[in-house]
């Protein structure tokens, strides 16, 4: 089995196993969406689903989030971890969206990067879910279970994950197969126990029982 064809197996086999592939962080616009991705560097998204609703409901707007204090904004995001610098990216990305691009959230990674405290994971992960875009999230998830299935080279490296991913995958079912690798992550495919008896992908796994 080429990797090609591992690649569309660990596709078809999630998406059997996860019919509906939607991102975990909970967002009600692009903008929230965003803010929701930069904090969940480091931290779980159940823990930024908790903060999130608070501080949207404080800061209602991309002007009040521009205008802000990035220290009262920290106060809402405490527990999220690293949350004076999420702050300050926050304040800053949402300054920078309002004076340069209109208010508009860019379409493309190039110009996502560009924006404060945020990289190609955030990026692509907006332009998957908002804007439809073949995306790549290489998160921890994305990085340990296609090291292990054997998709990449074993890299840690997050963007060179992506641009592995991104010969193998179909373009129209990548952002949605990074959706299904956290869920298999948490549940089947986790770090330090994979539960290798009941997953669905075992049979073209080279790393099936050896972790």
């Amino acid at each position: 089995m080429t990797k090609k064809q591992r690649a569309i197996a660990a596709v078809e086999g999630l998406k059997a196993r996860y019919p509906e592939a939607i991102c975990s962080l909970t967002a009600e616009n692009p903008l929230q969406l965003l803010i929701a991705t930069r904090l969940s560097a480091q931290c779980t998204d159940a823990r930024v689903n908790l903060v999130t609703p608070a501080l949207f409901s404080r800061f209602p707007s991309l002007d009040s989030l521009a205008d802000a204090d990035p220290e009262e904004v920290g106060e809402y995001i405490r527990s999220c971890g690293l949350y004076k610098t999420k702050a300050k990216d926050i304040v800053a990305m949402c300054r920078m969206l309002r004076d340069g691009y209109d208010g508009i959230i860019p379409d493309t990674v190039e110009e996502l990067t560009k924006l404060p405290g945020v990289g190609r994971k955030t990026a692509n992960l907006v332009c998957g879910d908002v804007y439809g875009k073949p995306a790549v999230v290489a998160d921890t998830h994305c990085i340990r279970i296609t090291g292990r299935l054997g998709l990449t080279d074993g890299t840690k490296d997050p963007h060179k994950v992506e641009m592995q991913l991104r010969k193998l995958l179909p373009p129209d079912e990548s952002n949605a197969f990074c959706h299904r690798l956290v869920l298999f992550g948490r549940d089947t495919c986790s770090a330090r126990s994979p539960k290798c008896g009941e997953c669905p992908l075992r049979e073209f796994c080279p790393s099936a029982g050896k972790q």
